[in-house]
């Protein structure tokens, strides 16, 4: 089956630079999200969102908090089949922090009808990409990180401005 793999911060809601959405009252969705994922739902079989959360490894917010603010998020956009997230420090090297490619290994244990080669990772950042392309999926770039697509071109195979210009193309 394919699935959809879906960063958050810079994807779903508004990034915060230099900080954490560390509250639901924080959490700001971006312009189309909602009809983004209408559509993408028609076209894949299964909606992960996968998001590194070192936030929680901080102290800056706890797993209870990131509850709150995923059930604001779903409350907003509608059902997917699972939020992966990994709350370790970039420090701790942990296999479930994007690149690495544990959250996508963990998918696919929980659903055995998903196929990462046949799937698609949508991110903002270098690490998204790299995530995508280490599982095998195809990788989409949105917004506006030309840095990624300048630096690194070959672990981008699409590119659009926001989650509704890709969710269009389909």
């Amino acid at each position: 089956m394919k699935a959809l793999f879906l960063d958050r911060d810079g994807v779903l809601n508004v990034l915060r630079p230099n900080d954490y959405v560390k509250c639901p009252d924080e959490l700001v969705l971006l312009p189309g999200v909602k009809e983004a994922l209408d559509i993408c739902r028609r076209h894949f079989g299964r909606i992960f969102i996968v998001t590194n959360q070192q936030g929680i490894g901080k102290g800056l917010m706890s797993e209870t908090d990131l509850a709150s603010i995923h059930q604001k998020l779903l409350d907003a956009i509608g059902p997917v089949d699972r939020i992966y997230f990994c709350p370790e420090l970039e420090r701790a090297h942990s296999f479930r922090r994007k690149p690495n490619i544990g959250m996508a290994l963990q998918a696919r244990r929980d659903y055995r009808d998903v196929r990462l080669k046949e799937s698609v990772m949508v991110g903002d950042s270098k690490t998204d990409m790299l995530f995508g392309r280490r599982a095998g999926m195809t990788t989409v770039l949105v917004g506006n990180n030309s840095t990624v697509a300048t630096d690194q071109p070959y672990l981008v195979d699409y590119r659009y401005p926001s989650l509704l210009d890709f969710a269009a193309s389909l």
